[in-house]
């Protein structure tokens, strides 16, 4: 990718134990918007950012004649992290029977229980509360909540609920961002064994905290846009044109970092391409769009609504 920023990971090698780091970078290699996407630290749990939204108004005048003074438009915009959860415990006798060991069995619940939170982090990444990720409705809204009207180009497919999207990124400090609160630690306790309660009944488990304060910045309402409604429909799916189209609405002078997608629209992507070999082989799958590269991603579903 063109950029080198600091990412969620970078964060979590400087902040986090080694055994979370590890896990952290097993379950992060699926999962390019975490893997890409600039990342901050906050000391709190949430901030504001001062947003310019229009430009003062400043034009010629004539010899010997005032004009009015103009200011910019600004807002604030609060950005706010949220509580995510990946703690686990799991039956000691089960652990124990195990052929390689309660060691062996813990370090696999607490790698299952990480890869799912940043698979459900990254589902939030784009669908927000309405992700259908477990407790979505408690975390950080996504590109779809937050993205300007202006920044949407509607790819023209009409069977409902079998839609997807691709969204054009710009990452950076005044752009998007990831935003790790509580200085960016991710609470990873020692294993350690408590009863725990299961169907009012008493069981002795190996269990685990792991806690973390995550939320998502969009400063620029132009770093990012959509394009939805591609679909299987004939001539509605992803095409270099539709692409172009996407990119025309961000302004001169900034341009995405990555185009993310699933690996339907790259399929399609890749059909609307002519193979120019001697051979006559397909077209390769394609790694870029008008320069910009395609990171491709399960978090983007196939089933999204019309609109």
């Amino acid at each position: 990718m063109a950029h080198a920023r600091m990412t969620l990971l970078d964060i979590a090698k400087r902040n986090a134990s080694d055994p979370l780091v590890g896990l952290i970078d097993e379950a992060a290699v699926a999962h390019p918007e975490w893997m890409l996407g600039d990342a901050r630290t906050i000391a709190g749990t949430q901030y504001k950012t001062l947003v310019r939204t229009a430009l003062p108004d400043v034009g010629f005048r004539r010899a010997n004649e005032g004009v009015e003074t103009k200011k910019s438009t600004l807002v604030n915009r609060l950005v706010e992290c949220f509580i995510v959860d990946a703690s686990w415990d799991v039956d000691k006798a089960t652990a124990d029977s195990a052929e390689d060991g309660a060691e062996a069995v813990c370090a696999e619940e607490a790698g299952a229980h990480m890869e799912g939170a940043i698979t459900n982090l990254c589902k939030q990444f784009y669908y927000g509360t309405a992700s259908g990720a477990a407790g979505a409705a408690y975390g950080y809204a996504g590109l779809i909540d937050m993205v300007d009207s202006g920044m949407v180009i509607d790819a023209g497919g009409t069977t409902d609920n079998t839609c997807s999207s691709i969204w054009a990124v710009k990452f950076g400090p005044k752009y998007t961002r990831w935003v790790m609160g509580a200085d960016g630690s991710w609470g990873e306790g020692d294993i350690f064994e408590q009863f725990v309660t299961v169907s009012s009944k008493q069981m002795l488990a190996y269990c685990q905290g792991i806690i973390g304060w995550m939320g998502l910045q969009i400063g620029h309402k132009q770093s990012i846009a959509r394009l939805h409604s591609l679909t299987a429909d004939s001539g509605k799916g992803a095409t270099d044109d539709q692409i172009a189209l996407l990119l025309e609405k961000f302004p001169v002078g900034l341009v995405p970092d990555v185009l993310f997608m699933n690996r339907r629209s790259l399929r399609q992507l890749q059909d609307s391409r002519t193979a120019t070999n001697p051979t006559g082989a397909p077209a390769p799958f394609p790694q870029d769009s008008f320069g910009i590269p395609i990171a491709v991603t399960d978090s983007i579903i196939s089933t999204e609504a019309l609109g």
